[in-house]
């Protein structure tokens, strides 16, 4: 499978529960902090929901 690198670009401060435990789902807990994941539907849903906090790569 295709592999993504997401980023967090934007603070959680301030945004609904469900958007602070999706970037915690992610393994995301710090501006700025990267992570890899595989392009999976279920991976690719939760980036959806929380795209204007991050920003996705294609490896």
């Amino acid at each position: 499978m295709k592999k993504i690198k997401i980023t967090q670009v934007k603070s959680a401060v301030d945004r609904c529960t469900r958007q602070k435990r999706s970037l915690e789902a992610l393994g995301l807990r710090k501006m700025h902090q990267t992570v890899e994941h595989e392009a999976t539907p279920q991976i690719l849903g939760i980036v959806d929901s929380i795209k204007h906090l991050v920003t996705v790569e294609e490896l």
